[in-house]
């Protein structure tokens, strides 16, 4: 799962998901490509949001005729899980608001998939509660993301145990690389981060049993108007790919 953290433009989530869909055709990895049309979450009123639900959607879905990838965004409100259910292949939960139990239910009655990031706040062993209330109404495409847990002000860190213990609820279990290594709030009205550990903790990750990776990626992180300091530069998506598939042989 990769793309940028926000929509900025149709043409710029064209050519980031060509070449990620290439780079992962080469190696046989199977690609979805994800970009948000509203990031409801940020730390200024002042930061960009995205296009809004109608372009965004739209976007995604040019994107998903002419790469030919599955395509995945956020979602914040009933209604917004409700409309991209009918259009897209994954609907997003985003890790603050994992436990909205309405927005849960909304997600899980269309056809789409669902993917829970298990919030910054919870154990992994609370996410059992979360994907109940999911099961319940009959949804059983789940996928769940680890992202981090909140240690103290600004700073996230990442246990691996996390990853088995998902897993024990019969469903895939997904890494969030670079989100990982974000420290939220670090540069006061918005979010900074270590991108430089990113690679370290998905090897990491997927040597501790994950079943794929989600990374957020750029053609120029420093420019990207949401999350640059933990985003993968699109260049180095590549060569990242490839180590990650050398470790999943080995083991």
């Amino acid at each position: 799962m990769a793309g940028p953290c926000v929509i900025e433009d149709t043409q710029g989530c064209m050519v980031i998901a060509r070449h990620l869909s290439k780079c992962c055709q080469r190696l046989n990895i199977p690609f979805i490509f994800k970009a948000s049309f509203d990031k409801a979450n940020r730390t200024s009123a002042n930061s960009f949001r995205g296009p809004g639900l109608e372009e965004g959607l739209r976007t995604l879905i040019h994107v998903r005729e002419k790469v030919g990838c599955h395509v995945m965004t956020d979602v914040h409100t009933e209604d917004q899980a409700k409309e991209a259910s009918a259009y897209l292949d994954i609907l997003q939960i985003p890790a603050f608001l994992c436990r909205q139990t309405d927005l849960l239910i909304a997600a899980a009655s269309g056809k789409a998939m669902v993917n829970i990031k298990k919030g910054q706040f919870l154990s992994a062993g609370d996410m059992e509660h979360v994907v109940a209330k999911l099961r319940a109404v009959g949804k059983q495409r789940i996928i769940l993301t680890e992202r981090g847990t909140t240690f103290g002000y600004h700073n996230l860190v990442v246990d691996m145990r996390s990853i088995p213990i998902m897993q024990a609820l019969e469903l895939p279990v997904v890494f969030d690389a670079t989100h990982s290594v974000q420290l939220p709030g670090g540069k006061g009205d918005r979010s900074d981060g270590q991108a430089v550990f990113a690679p370290t903790l998905a090897k990491a990750a997927l040597a501790s049993g994950a079943n794929g990776l989600f990374i957020e990626t750029h053609p120029n992180p420093e420019a990207s108007p949401s999350d640059g300091p933990n985003m993968i530069a699109l260049n180095d998506m590549n060569k990242l790919l490839k180590e990650c598939l050398r470790l999943c042989r080995a083991l």
